[in-house]
């Protein structure tokens, strides 16, 4: 009697079944919501994910599969793990829905090898005989909810969607954290306008619109996050996360782990698997920031990414497919860095498919005023003091000035002047005469050499504190420490030189 009761609940509440899967859902014994409570097609839409459903029932499966395919982007169906990990192997699944009682290996024995090999998605086990025990092991395996049969519909399609809203909420912790962390770091958009940075907005708007890789190449501070932003926001992927990863901040060792997530024991020190930069990026912007520093190996291994389209967790066999538009950036002339033989010539070309050059501060010095307006009004807040008023002298004086680390240093150059309150000299500290006297004397030479004698003087003035020198001038510890390196190459290099002339 139990049995055709279940068949007329879902004849009455799932009315826009096809009749084989009526016949299905009273085969499987599954009443539709109880209590006259009809079951919403809008309220359980997620077509924007994919659900694997594995059981030995084909009416069970049947049902399941017609139940949420007009609910989700995509349903797939297996009667064992076998078949299963198959289609995992070549299909991305947010979601399984899985029998414990499965013939050969059981739904649980599955899911701790599936945990174990890095999956990451919710898990909902179903069973029609389950026990104290058996739940435990369950929730130690990682599943994510636990259900009886027979069970309602509504009771599935509400475990499912709170599947699909815990997944989202973690992926927007993990991106608004992030952001939170470099809201004190960057402006918050494109400020001036110059000819210079209409240009470059005009370009923002155009290229922010396509899906296509975009390179960022200028000077460090120039501001490459913030167009990279803007170019997320322009872009139909804006509502998805923006996650921003600066390449020269993580080492060799981990970098890797860093962007595709690791499984639990992949290398000393894992005790637990943990999802990459990848993965919370997915459906939205990945930014890769000084990818000049990426080791040549992870260069191999990006390349692949970004061509197939498919990742696979430091440790783990199973490969995952990733939907995640890249911008990269770099401060150093990449097609240089390739003849050089330090940057691979096909990710290059992969990632250069629109490239922006991005102007220093010194080429567009009359957005000085706006771009000083701009972190004063932001300051002003944070520090609880009040804007310093901007008069014509000090304008033209900064104006003068070569600004090396570029709108990162006046960022820097505000804030101090907001906490003194008064505008200093110079940048650094220096007397008036003695900028003016250096900048005659260095009007013969080239700019790298104006930049290295400037990196001299400020890592000087630290007393050789090159974490410091690093922090007055707005670039990474790393970064100073490369063009120290290449300076004393150049320097051993003309020695030699030198010795074979004499």
């Amino acid at each position: 009697m139990r049995h055709a009761e279940g068949g007329a609940d879902v004849m009455r509440h799932e009315t826009e079944l096809e009749p084989a899967a009526i016949a299905d859902a009273a085969a499987a014994r599954l009443p539709a919501a109880a209590g006259g409570c009809t079951v919403e097609l809008a309220e359980y839409n997620w077509q924007a994910h994919s659900v694997l459903v594995v059981d030995d029932e084909e009416g069970m499966r049947n049902f399941l599969e017609r139940t949420l395919a007009r609910r989700s982007g995509m349903v797939q169906s297996a009667a064992d793990a076998e078949h299963a990990a198959a289609l995992m192997a070549r299909l991305h699944f947010d979601l399984l829905i899985l029998d414990i009682a499965l013939p050969g290996k059981s739904g649980i024995e599955w899911l701790h090898e599936l945990r174990e090999h890095g999956y990451s998605g919710d898990v909902i086990l179903v069973t029609a005989f389950a026990d104290m025990e058996t739940a435990i092991d369950a929730l130690r395996g990682g599943a994510s909810d636990f259900i009886l049969k027979p069970f309602r519909v509504d009771q599935i399609l509400n475990s499912i969607k709170r599947c699909f809203e815990r997944a989202g909420l973690a992926r927007e912790n993990f991106v608004l954290r992030r952001e939170l962390a470099g809201l004190a770091a960057d402006p918050t958009g494109l400020v001036g306008h110059s000819p210079a940075i209409e240009q470059l907005r005009a370009m923002v708007r155009r290229i922010g619109q396509m899906p296509s890789t975009v390179l960022l190449l200028g000077e460090s501070g120039t501001g490459k996050e913030v167009v990279a932003r803007a170019l997320h926001q322009m872009s139909p992927r804006a509502q998805r996360p923006f996650v921003p990863l600066n390449c020269a901040a993580i080492s060799s060792e981990l970098i890797e782990s860093e962007l595709f997530g690791h499984v639990k024991g992949a290398f000393t020190g894992a005790s637990e698997s943990r999802n990459g930069l990848f993965y919370y990026a997915h459906g939205g912007t990945l930014f890769l920031d000084e990818i000049s520093e990426l080791p040549l190996p992870m260069q191999t291994r990006l390349l692949r990414v970004l061509e197939e389209r498919k990742l696979r967790p430091v440790g783990s066999e199973r490969e995952v497919p990733v939907d995640v538009r890249i911008i990269a950036a770099s401060n150093r002339d990449l097609a240089t860095e390739v003849r050089a033989g330090r940057f691979r010539e096909d990710l290059y070309y992969r990632l250069a498919v629109v490239e922006l050059a991005l102007p220093p501060l010194r080429a567009r010095a009359e957005d000085i005023p706006d771009l000083m307006r701009h972190f004063m009004q932001q300051f002003s807040t944070q520090l609880g003091v009040a804007p310093l008023s901007l008069s014509h002298e000090v304008v033209s004086r900064l104006a003068a000035y070569p600004w090396p680390g570029n709108v990162r240093e006046l960022r820097n150059y505000v804030e101090r002047s907001l906490i003194l309150g008064c505008f200093p000299p110079e940048p650094q500290s220096a007397g008036r005469a003695q900028l003016v006297s250096a900048a005659e004397d260095e009007l013969g030479l080239s700019l790298a050499e104006v930049e290295r004698r400037h990196i001299e003087r400020v890592t000087a003035d630290c007393d050789g504190n090159k974490t410091e020198a690093a922090r007055r001038l707005g670039v990474s510890r790393k970064t100073l420490e490369r063009k120290f390196a290449d300076w004393a190459a150049e320097a051993e290099f003309a020695a030699r030189r030198a010795e074979r002339r004499a």
